[in-house]
């Protein structure tokens, strides 16, 4: 058996157009790019993501696939999405992994490095930790 291996890639917007500071409402989309870096071909079945707010809120997701779909990787092949969430506060950290599994049935956890999400004028990328 050999173990699935990834690299994950995350990029953040802020949605100034989706936000109301007003209302302590920021939203934020963040692009991801899942790359099967191994030698095995690997279903990615299920994420799960931690966001915590500046006030240290933290808010747990988890779930089968990612926008519906539970992409079969082969090596050297890559899957990108795009989604998001929103917070009460201007900015916040988010981090988490994905469960992936092999053809063969050897499951991983794919580390997803955290990255910030900052309210910035005009929605230009955020920042990502690495």
């Amino acid at each position: 058996m050999s173990t699935p291996t990834f690299q994950c890639q995350a990029q953040p917007e802020f949605l100034a157009d989706q936000s109301d500071a007003n209302r302590s409402v920021y939203a934020f989309a963040y692009t991801i790019t899942v790359r099967n870096t191994g030698r095995v071909a690997a279903q990615l079945i299920a994420r799960h993501w931690i966001i915590t707010d500046a006030t240290g809120h933290t808010e747990e997701v988890k779930g089968l696939g990612v926008v519906g779909q539970q992409p079969l990787l082969k090596p050297g092949e890559s899957f990108q999405y795009t989604s998001g969430t929103r917070m009460r506060t201007p900015s916040g950290l988010m981090r988490g992994s994905f469960l992936v599994v092999s053809e063969d049935g050897e499951r991983a956890d794919v580390e997803v490095p955290a990255f910030v999400l900052e309210a910035t004028g005009g929605g230009a990328p955020g920042r990502v930790l690495h």
